[in-house]
């Protein structure tokens, strides 16, 4: 965090150092409240940048082994260019290394990890292991601590959900 106020200062200073060229490329009439516009607008323009950016970064960060599976965007009005451009602001992945493959009286059965992460001030990364079964499309959540599943928690996933056909694709390369 402390990084990025950083760069946007230094933005800042690069835009307004532009700002000042510009006054004296023009022998001082541009008025002389170019040179702090140009600055505020460099921090912004580092703000906006980083925020549509976020989400590559984001993904380039992962393993290879590591596929997305389901993106979310938002708009707020205190950020009016997201009301034209929503930004990316939470994602869920999978890691193929963390898929676990069996075959439970004939039906294919996934456990895996879901991590999904969420942009705030400071990023949100959040676990939670899972038990999918392929056939009938049931996903259990699983308590981290004891691995027990929580069958009030118990929901079916629909035919095209990316989550169900990530996963179980996943489930049948581990299981040939």
């Amino acid at each position: 965090m402390i990084w990025h106020l950083v760069a946007a200062v230094f933005a800042g200073l690069a835009a307004a150092g532009i700002g000042l060229l510009l006054r004296t490329l023009s022998r001082k009439r541009l008025p002389k409240w170019i040179v702090p516009v140009f600055g505020g607008l460099g921090m912004l323009g580092y703000q906006v940048q980083f925020e549509y950016d976020w989400f590559e970064h984001k993904q380039l960060q992962l393993p290879e082994t590591a596929q997305v599976i389901s993106s979310d965007t938002s708009s707020n009005m205190w950020r009016p260019w997201t009301l034209l451009f929503p930004i990316t602001t939470t994602f869920s992945v999978v890691d193929s290394e963390n898929v676990r493959a069996q075959t439970v009286e004939g039906d294919l059965v996934a456990e895996f990890i879901l991590y999904q992460f969420e942009r705030r001030h400071t990023d949100l990364i959040t676990t939670q292991p899972y038990i999918l079964n392929c056939t009938s499309r049931e996903l259990v959540p699983l308590n981290p601590e004891s691995g027990d599943a929580d069958l009030n928690e118990l929901r079916t996933l629909r035919d095209t959900s990316p989550l169900l056909t990530t996963v179980c694709q996943l489930a049948n390369e581990r299981q040939t």
